[in-house]
């Protein structure tokens, strides 16, 4: 089945919000962005659906690009936490369904929620506490799902290789579970009791942060 497409607003097209909206482009949504700088705003002319050059904290602004009929709106300003605010304040009032908003700091973070942001984004801090974990060894990725829940990609601990995920046990005795595996010049499959690990694999791990963590520093 294929995915479903649709209209995405995005405000601010700064690093973060550019970065949204081309890869919302390339994955077929319809990306209407509005930039506040022309300059900026003139180099994704041609790159995206629709570029509007004005100020996202007006509320005329939002009108006037129908933001309403946006199912789905970012908000990537990373300038000034006041227009952030007003930008997400606009969008709540025009009866946008979905908003996710970039946040410059935990405080903010709580002010766009209480506005009506339903997800904030704190793209500083994740990529810290990522490459923290990636720097500390034992594991090649790491993506954070929610508050203390993770998905990793590690090489397998000793006590694995050699063994099936039933024989070597890894969910009774860490508490973590081992959904992909990977072999050389295969893709990633997915992972069952009686797939049988080995030294050159890539195991994809999902599990507690601290569990997982536990199950990485394993020789």
């Amino acid at each position: 089945m294929a995915k479903r497409q649709h209209a995405v607003l995005v405000v601010g097209l700064g690093r973060f919000g550019g970065a949204v909206a081309l890869e919302l482009n390339r994955l077929g949504h319809q990306v209407i962005a509005i930039e506040k700088d022309a300059e900026t705003a003139q180099s994704y002319a041609g790159r995206l659906t629709r570029v509007v050059t004005a100020d996202a904290t007006r509320p005329h602004v939002i009108e006037d690009v129908r933001a309403g009929q946006v199912p789905v709106a970012v908000v990537g300003i990373g300038f000034s936490v006041e227009a952030s605010v007003l930008a997400v304040a606009n969008l709540v009032d025009a009866g946008v369904g979905t908003i996710w908003a970039k946040a410059l700091s935990p405080e903010h973070g709580r002010i766009l929620e209480r506005i009506g942001a339903h997800h904030v984004i704190h793209p500083e801090a994740q990529t810290g506490r990522r490459v923290a974990h990636l720097v500390g060894g034992g594991l090649l990725d790491y993506l954070e799902v929610d508050d203390g829940f993770v998905i990793v990609k590690m090489v397998p601990p000793q006590e694995t290789i050699g063994f099936t995920l039933a024989q070597s046990n890894v969910r009774e005795k860490y508490g973590v579970t081992v959904v992909g595996v990977k072999s050389p010049g295969r893709e990633f499959a997915p992972a069952h009791a009686d797939t049988k690990i080995t030294a050159h694999d890539l195991l994809i791990v999902t599990g507690a942060t601290t569990l997982i963590e536990r199950f990485a520093a394993r020789p």
